[in-house]
């Protein structure tokens, strides 16, 4: 059976999981530039004096994932769990900074939905979270769908081979979940 552009990884971090520390210097090479694409995803429609960059977000993911202990399933599970990562790293530098100025406005960090076809900035981060967080006490899955999408940037077939679910209940449930979001967004 010939490896598909997938199985390496996939082989690697279930070598890395077993103990195999060579087996995270292999998949490092790998992994990275399409983590700090998904990286620029989420800082797709950042203010300009943001003080944390896409490279330095990938560095402290790497930073939260190699002391974890994950039972990795795949390739895809491996940008699913960074993509939820990297949206709690977010979060967590924007209520430091928040913490910072004493209670002042929360530091703005617009999102967009769909970066190549809705031009529309959402509200900032910390209002993006609660969002996410109440539509997860409505309905967890259309939350993490739309994690999966905004913070990790994983497409269709990533979040089919993630989640399980169809292209056509993931295209009905994200439809409802951005809309959801925009109303929850539109009148915080």
């Amino acid at each position: 059976m010939a490896l598909t552009d997938d199985e390496p990884v996939t082989v690697l971090l279930r070598q890395w999981r077993a103990g195999d520390a060579r087996a995270l210097d292999q998949l490092t090479p790998l992994v990275y530039d399409e983590l700090r694409k998904r990286a620029r995803i989420a800082f797709s429609a950042e203010n300009a004096g943001h003080t944390l960059q896409p490279t330095a977000l990938v560095h402290e993911l790497f930073g939260r994932l190699v002391p974890s202990s994950v039972d990795w399933q795949d390739r895809s599970h491996f940008y699913a769990l960074c993509s939820r990562m990297m949206r709690r790293i977010l979060v967590d530098h924007a209520k430091a900074r928040n913490a910072v100025k004493r209670g002042g406005k929360a530091y703005q960090v617009p999102m967009e939905i769909e970066p190549a076809q809705d031009g529309a900035n959402l509200e900032d981060l910390l209002s993006l979270d609660r969002a996410l967080e109440k539509l997860a006490e409505q309905d967890k899955r259309k939350a993490e769908l739309l994690d999966l999408q905004l913070f990790g940037g994983l497409s269709f077939r990533e979040m089919e081979e993630v989640t399980g679910l169809s292209s056509s209940t993931l295209d009905r449930d994200l439809r409802f979940a951005r809309a959801w979001l925009k109303t929850q967004l539109s009148s915080a």
